[in-house]
């Protein structure tokens, strides 16, 4: 059986094919960290972060990606990007659920800046 985190990543990966993304990696990990998803949304690559929260006392998902986190996500980008023959434009997303389905699924694109 799956973890919960797993589920989260499958159906989060599914549902951004269905908005037109393709899925290029999954669970990249460098030395920095671990990108959950990288997509191409078109020419631009995409490093998605898929936070599944269920219990929202502390700021739910969307709160777990702290300035930490996120510098641990942009290393790790960068780790993936040097390998790359060029560097295509990037951006970093955020796919927030609070529980496993679809329904509570929030994209926010551009979730924050490298």
């Amino acid at each position: 059986m799956k973890s919960r985190g797993a589920q989260a990543e499958q159906l989060a990966a599914q549902y951004l094919q269905q908005q037109g993304l393709s899925l290029v990696e999954r669970n990249y990990r460098s030395r920095f960290g671990e990108i959950d998803l990288i997509m191409n949304d078109g020419a631009t690559l995409v490093f998605i972060e898929v936070r599944l929260r269920s219990n929202v006392d502390f700021g739910g998902a969307a709160a777990s990606i702290d300035a930490h986190k996120q510098q641990r996500i942009i290393s790790t980008a960068q780790q993936y990007l040097s390998s790359l023959a060029r560097i295509p434009p990037c951006r970093f997303d955020v796919l927030l659920m609070d529980d496993i389905g679809q329904s509570s699924m929030h994209w926010l694109r551009n979730a924050f800046d490298a």
